[in-house]
């Protein structure tokens, strides 16, 4: 018996796994766009391990696409996962205040450039500062009645959950 036909067959056994795996990779440039810069040299007192800032950056970039969800489908439930706290308790005022008024929020081209300025002795908090610039749409229905390219500035909290770290605090300053 030939091994060849059995390693034809496996293969495509492969093939077809890592068409299936990548399936749900298809899907992502329905999502918002979301580019996120950490710097993290200056923090301090405690130094910032790489995959502690890898999972802080896709943390964040997530939560940001997250926003961006809510906020265009006036649902707080993509909130959900990634806020908590006051950031969370102030996004889903935010959306249920939209639902109400029967507008939506559509955000796109984000850029995030984070800095990392505070990250706690125990590993248990890190202080951001974000220069986040995007574009942002007001929909009343399918028509658009506002449209800007914005710069924004945001101070922000995040501490470790079970298995991601989380948005505790999102607060818009004027300028660092």
């Amino acid at each position: 018996m030939s091994r060849y036909p059995r390693t034809r067959e496996c293969r495509r056994v492969v093939s077809c796994l890592a068409l299936l795996f990548a399936l749900p990779l298809l899907a992502l440039p329905d999502a918002p766009a979301v580019a996120v810069q950490l710097e993290v040299g200056k923090a301090g007192p405690r130094r910032v391990e790489t995959e502690t800032e890898r999972r802080i950056a896709a943390g964040y970039r997530l939560a940001w696409a997250n926003l961006a969800q809510a906020l265009a489908s006036s649902d707080t439930g993509p909130l959900d996962a990634l806020f908590v706290g006051q950031a969370k308790q102030w996004l889903q005022e935010r959306v249920n205040s939209q639902k109400q008024s029967g507008l939506s929020t559509r955000y796109s081209n984000q850029h995030h450039q984070l800095q990392a300025i505070f990250y706690s002795p125990e590993g248990d908090v890190i202080e951001l500062h974000d220069t986040a610039e995007y574009q942002t749409e007001m929909l009343d229905g399918d028509k658009r009645i506002h449209s800007d390219r914005e710069s924004h500035h945001f101070v922000v909290l995040m501490t470790p959950a079970s298995d991601r770290w989380v948005i505790r605090q999102l607060l818009e300053v004027p300028q660092f």
